[in-house]
C-alpha cells in the first residue's frame, strides 16, 4: 500500500504579494503546484491536497464592498466556500491535465475530485468571543468607527488602515469526513478543506449553520491528515527550514524536531502566532493523532525533504 500524503500549502503561493492577481498570473503558479503533486503521486503517494485561500477570499470580500450599492454582500462563509471551489478547480484542472501528460511516460490515471467542505466547531469556543483574525478589505478610520457602531464588528490598525477581526475557532471535524475517506480509500486524489473549510456550527435540531469566522488552515489540514490516516503532512510554505530566532544574527535553522521539542520551542516564543506558529502547532498535532512525521519546508524543496534531505521534519 503507498504512504499517505497530505499536501497543504498557502493561498499566497498562488496570489503573491506585488503581483497583480490576475487569472493568468494565478495559473503560473498553479501549473507549478499541480506539477509537484503529479511528481509526488509519480512516487506512488496517494495525496490528499488542501490549500489557504487568505488573499483569494480577501479579493472576493473586497469586490463585495465595492459594489455592495449595486449587489448585496455575501456572508464570510459563502465567500469561503466561493474560493474553496474556484481554487479548487484551478488545481483539479492543471492536475488532471499533467496527470494525463505524464501518462504517456507513466502508467498513471487518477481520477481528481474537489470537495467543497464544511468543518464543525464549537459555537461556545472561547474564539468567538475574543476575534483574533483580520480579514476583508481595509478601512479609514472614520469607516471602522462607523462599522463598530452600525455592525459591531471588532476592527484592528494595521499599517494600510483598520481591518474586521473575526473569530478563529478550533476545527472538531469535517462534516464530508466519510466521503473524503471512501473516495480515498478508492484511489481518488482529494482536494478538500480549503482555506481551513467553511466553519459551521450544529444546532439542537441537527441543522448546520455556517458562521462569521476562519479556521486555521494548517489546524483543518493537521485534522483532515488524521481523518484520511495519512502517515505524512507536508506543509509548503515560505522558508526552507525551521529556524529559531529566525532573522536573527543568531538564526539557526532545524533539520529535525521531536515533538517533545517543538513543544518547548513553541512555549518559548520562538515561532510567532503568525507565521510559523500555527504550523508547528499543526504537526504536534497530527503527530499526536496518529501521524508519523510532519514536514514544513517550500515549495521548490518538497521533494527532497520528502526524502528526509531538506526542510524541518518532526516526529514524535
Amino acid at each position: 500500500m503507498s504512504e499517505r500524503i497530505v499536501i497543504a500549502f498557502g493561498g499566497n503561493i498562488m496570489l503573491r504579494s506585488g503581483e497583480d492577481g490576475s487569472v493568468e498570473k494565478q495559473l503560473e503558479h498553479v501549473e507549478e503546484i499541480c506539477e509537484f503533486i503529479v511528481a509526488v503521486i509519480r512516487e506512488r503517494y496517494s495525496v490528499v491536497v488542501t490549500h489557504g485561500n487568505g488573499p483569494q477570499v480577501g479579493e472576493i470580500m473586497l469586490k463585495d464592498e465595492i459594489a455592495k450599492k449595486r449587489f448585496p454582500p455575501m456572508p464570510m462563509d459563502i465567500c469561503g466556500a466561493e474560493s474553496q471551489g474556484m481554487i479548487g478547480y484551478m488545481i483539479q484542472r492543471y492536475t488532471v491535465n499533467q496527470l494525463k501528460l505524464e501518462k504517456q511516460s507513466y502508467s498513471m490515471n487518477f481520477p481528481v475530485i474537489t470537495v467543497v467542505t464544511q468543518t464543525l466547531v464549537d459555537a461556545c469556543d472561547p474564539a468567538f468571543r475574543h476575534p483574533t483574525k483580520p480579514i476583508g478589505p481595509y478601512y479609514t478610520a472614520q469607516q471602522a468607527r462607523q462599522l463598530e457602531k452600525e455592525k459591531s464588528w471588532q476592527m484592528v490598525r494595521q499599517q494600510a488602515g483598520y481591518r474586521r477581526l473575526v473569530p478563529s475557532p478550533a476545527p472538531i471535524d469535517l462534516v464530508e469526513s466519510l466521503a473524503i475517506r471512501t473516495l480515498f480509500a478508492e484511489g481518488w486524489i482529494i482536494i478538500a478543506a480549503g482555506g481551513g473549510g467553511v466553519p459551521v456550527v450544529e444546532r439542537s435540531d441537527g441543522t448546520l449553520h455556517g458562521v462569521e469566522g476562519v479556521v486555521d488552515k494548517d489546524n483543518t489540514a493537521a485534522l483532515l491528515g488524521n481523518i484520511v490516516d495519512a502517515e505524512t503532512l507536508l506543509i509548503l510554505t515560505g522558508v526552507d527550514r525551521v529556524a529559531l530566532n529566525y532573522d536573527e544574527p543568531d538564526e539557526k535553522k532545524l533539520d529535525s524536531m521531536t515533538v517533545e521539542e517543538a513543544k518547548r520551542y513553541l512555549g518559548e516564543g520562538h515561532f510567532p502566532e503568525g507565521s510559523m506558529g500555527p504550523k508547528v502547532a499543526a504537526a504536534v498535532k497530527f503527530i499526536e493523532g496518529g501521524g508519523r512525521r510532519a514536514i514544513i519546508t517550500s515549495l521548490g524543496h518538497g521533494l527532497v525533504a520528502l526524502k528526509g534531505e531538506a526542510g524541518t521534519t518532526i516526529v514524535q
